[in-house]
């Protein structure tokens, strides 16, 4: 290494060690139980464990379950879980309370949203619009909906999707965050454009919710899904979640009338009633040792503004691209998310050739990121618990591996 490029590095460094002294919100990574040694950039795959959530499953299963067994049912209070979790999540993704149910997949959440927008929508339209490069289970999800309803699916470039949208649209389908590029779509101004077009808008919030300002409400959003494994650090498998607005929430006819959405579920009546509000969008018996272990993992979120995590994403992606532009050698990477911060996600995409084995030596050297196929390095900056000099480290290992 020359003295120049040593001298740049030095600067890094030490940038990176004052940004994280004056960092607010990095007193939050003691709220988090991460391995030595590692610096962890694959969050918007699979969030780290929250310091609390051990305990608490231990509890569920030790007491609630093995003493209390049927019991905390009522007494623990399993049975109201999906809707006061839900409540939990709600202010991560600017929605009022009531709104939000937690269980099942996002897949069946999905397919629950994408139903029962096209049975609430405007009779006679045929067009389901859907994101062309949306992760693959939306694809699959909207192509089974749009059989069941008889609409048609129509690929669209979220750019574009504006104004494809007309008078023949039932329901948009769009992703907050493309899963691969990390690129930030403009949930305000599609909102608005469907609406303007008596459509129905489904949000998938997978790659957003946690990581930055959603904002459901202030949108008029009227339905959206996303997953809690991410960048809410749910754990593996966690329940997904469905938004219901509350103006649509009487009309909202889900394709799944499981007992746990019926309005009196231990009547056990042969005839299906909706329950009222959001729980209407509960289908069978929760998972509660999942569920549990996603409210706990929620406190970590107690007193942080989506604000200010959002602030500190970028800041650290912002200095992520500009540590990789100095320890990399010109031409060997290509950033594939948007430089604009109104167009980026709270993840970091690099095209490289071998990417795949770009990864595994990044990994084996301790930074963790993943891969998307064909050649694409994803890193995700999750502000809770990632810091500037796991940036810095993160790049210049890159660098290393470049020669």
């Amino acid at each position: 290494m020359s003295e120049t490029s040593t001298d740049r590095a030095t600067e890094l460094r030490e940038r990176a060690a004052a940004l994280d002294a004056a960092d607010e919100l990095g007193k939050l990574r003691e709220r988090f139980t991460l391995p030595d040694g590692v610096v962890y950039l694959d969050g918007n795959s699979l969030g780290a464990l929250p310091a609390g959530v051990a305990a608490t499953t231990a509890d569920v299963v030790a007491r609630q379950w093995g003493e209390l067994l049927i019991r905390s049912w009522d007494e623990s209070g399993w049975w109201t879980a999906p809707e006061r979790i839900g409540d939990k999540i709600a202010p991560l993704i600017g929605a009022a309370a009531g709104q939000v149910v937690v269980g099942d997949s996002t897949s069946v959440n999905l397919f629950k949203a994408l139903v029962g927008a096209a049975r609430l929508a405007a009779a006679g339209r045929t067009k389901l619009l859907v994101d062309a490069a949306t992760f693959p289970t939306d694809g699959y999800i909207a192509q089974s909906a749009a059989r069941m309803t008889g609409l048609t699916v129509v690929p669209v470039d979220p750019s574009h999707a504006a104004e494809a949208m007309d008078a023949d649209t039932a329901v948009v389908l769009l992703n907050h965050v493309d899963y691969r590029s990390g690129r930030l779509h403009d949930l305000p101004a599609l909102t608005a454009a469907a609406r303007a077009a008596g459509a129905v808008v489904v949000w998938d919030l997978c790659h957003s919710a946690g990581a930055l300002p959603v904002g459901l409400d202030a949108h008029e959003v009227d339905l959206a899904v996303g997953c809690t494994y991410k960048y809410l650090n749910g754990g593996p498998g966690a329940p997904a979640y469905l938004y219901i607005a509350a103006r649509h929430q009487d009309a909202f006819d889900s394709p799944l009338p499981g007992w746990n959405g019926h309005a009196d579920p231990f009547a056990m009546t042969p005839d299906y009633e909706a329950a009222r509000g959001a729980t209407r969008g509960r289908v069978g018996t929760p998972d509660i040792l999942s569920m549990l272990a996603l409210e706990a993992a929620l406190d970590a979120w107690e007193g942080v503004s989506v604000e200010a995590v959002r602030a500190k994403s970028l800041a650290l992606t912002d200095f992520f691209l500009e540590c990789v532009a100095a320890y990399v050698p010109q031409g060997l990477v290509e950033s594939v998310t948007p430089a604009e911060h109104e167009r980026r996600g709270s993840q970091v995409s690099l095209r490289t050739e071998n990417a795949r084995e770009v990864m595994g030596e990044l990994i084996s050297r301790g930074v963790v990121g993943d891969f998307r196929a064909p050649d694409v390095l994803r890193f995700g900056f999750t502000p809770l618990y990632v810091g500037f000099a796991d940036a810095e480290r993160a790049a210049r290992t890159l660098g290393h591996i470049f020669g």
